[in-house]
């Protein structure tokens, strides 16, 4: 499928997509070995070879983040007056990932970041009505009629408002905690509903986003998004497009690799589709979520190795059934050897089943040579069966290796 230059670079991450269009301007990209200088030409990621400064570009897989934005951080990639970015919170994925949306610098909660661009404009655009969730503290004590505005639309400066969900959590002295949840994007919209209505914002973070919580992630971590968070979110706004190929899995922040490497250990036993959602773009870097995956693999080949627990009686039941003639298997042995000696003779050097062999040979035929005691067949089988039992295995083995 064809697409603009500019965007194809910027899906693999190696600029974005106005820095982009600086590098065809200043003739630092070709398509085909021609060098393109114009922007608007399209062209094909999959059969077309483009280059950045002489390199080829290869897209990158897709990663979906949730990270718990903390106060005072930029929801940018670079900031000029040098203040921390969020985009210093999630370099350990080695992705370049930008976020859906932004946050402002003084509220904290969930934001999501990718390097796929549809994703983020599927989310963002105003048809969507993606709902997101936010836990405020007002200058006030405030009543349920005090939110009808809320739930109704606010005039702002912009435009009034689309009915918001609004419920009063609990009261502390002369100010009110509230959750309110918006399914539109304004530049600080909250704090401007405040305002407006004579409620000022003293405190503001958003818990979730799309469906996506920020429970479990302390400020400044962040977690890669699970397989049905992502199937979730594309049921109910249509993207990501694709799934399959997506890293995702871990989580950054002490407290967090510490639980997904519980699930991992767990996924591993239980289901190796527990052990891969356990895994994430921080820890795939390492190696980690490949050796849980790898393990629950093993199992399902190899579960006669020794440590398996249970697994492992079963594997040797069947063993049993082709090598029951081996040392240390007990009952089994003996009905291997006893079908061993139904009909064939005994192997030279068997040793004391010897006897059992002539004993039957006396039957109708001379004994063997060397049998200078010669007995009786019912005296031979009285006499020999108990050293039979023990001396049988030699005899099954032999057979075995012939």
């Amino acid at each position: 499928m064809e697409e603009r230059l500019q965007k194809i670079i910027a899906r693999a991450g190696v600029a974005s997509r106005r820095s982009a269009e600086e590098l065809i301007l200043a003739g630092r990209v070709r398509v085909n070995g021609r060098v393109v200088t114009e922007l608007g030409l399209k062209a094909d990621r999959q059969k077309d070879r483009i280059e950045v400064d002489g390199k080829r570009l290869v897209s990158e897989a897709p990663v979906y983040v949730a990270l718990h934005k903390p106060r005072n951080v930029v929801s940018t990639l670079r900031d000029p007056e040098g203040r921390p970015t969020v985009a210093d919170y999630v370099r350990g994925t080695g992705a370049r990932l930008y976020p859906v949306g932004r946050l402002d610098f003084a509220t904290s909660g969930i934001l999501l970041m990718t390097n796929d661009g549809d994703f983020a404009n599927g989310l963002l655009h105003p048809r969507g009505g993606v709902p997101k969730t936010y836990v405020l503290k007002v200058q006030g004590v405030m009543s349920e009629d005090d939110l009808t505005p809320w739930r109704e639309g606010i005039r702002l400066e912009d435009g009034v408002t689309l009915p918001a969900e609004a419920r009063v959590l609990r009261r502390e002295g002369d100010k009110t905690w509230l959750e309110v949840t918006l399914r539109e994007g304004r530049n600080q919209q909250i704090r401007r509903m405040g305002e407006a209505t004579g409620w000022p914002v003293m405190r503001l973070a958003r818990t979730t986003f799309a469906g996506v919580s920020s429970e479990g992630l302390r400020p400044g971590e962040w977690r890669a998004l699970t397989v049905d968070e992502l199937l979730h979110i594309r049921e109910a706004f249509g993207v990501p497009k694709r799934i399959r190929g997506a890293v995702m899995g871990a989580s950054s922040g002490p407290v967090d690799h510490r639980r997904a490497a519980g699930l991992a250990r767990s996924g591993a036993k239980a289901s190796p589709r527990g052990a891969a959602e356990a895994a994430g773009p921080s820890g795939r870097s390492r190696g980690a979520p490949a050796q849980p995956r790898a393990r629950a693999r093993a199992g399902a080949d190899a579960a006669s190795a020794p440590g398996f627990g249970p697994a492992a009686p079963r594997a040797r039941s069947r063993a049993g059934a082709d090598a029951a003639n081996a040392p240390g298997f007990g009952p089994a042995a003996p009905r291997a050897r006893s079908r061993a000696t139904g009909g064939s003779p005994a192997a030279p050097g068997a040793g004391p089943a010897a006897p059992r062999a002539r004993s039957r040979a006396t039957g109708g035929s001379p004994a063997a040579p060397g049998a200078d005691r010669a007995r009786s067949g019912r005296s031979a089988r009285s006499e020999t069966t108990p050293r039979a039992a023990e001396t049988r295995a030699p005899r099954a083995r032999g057979r075995g290796r012939r």
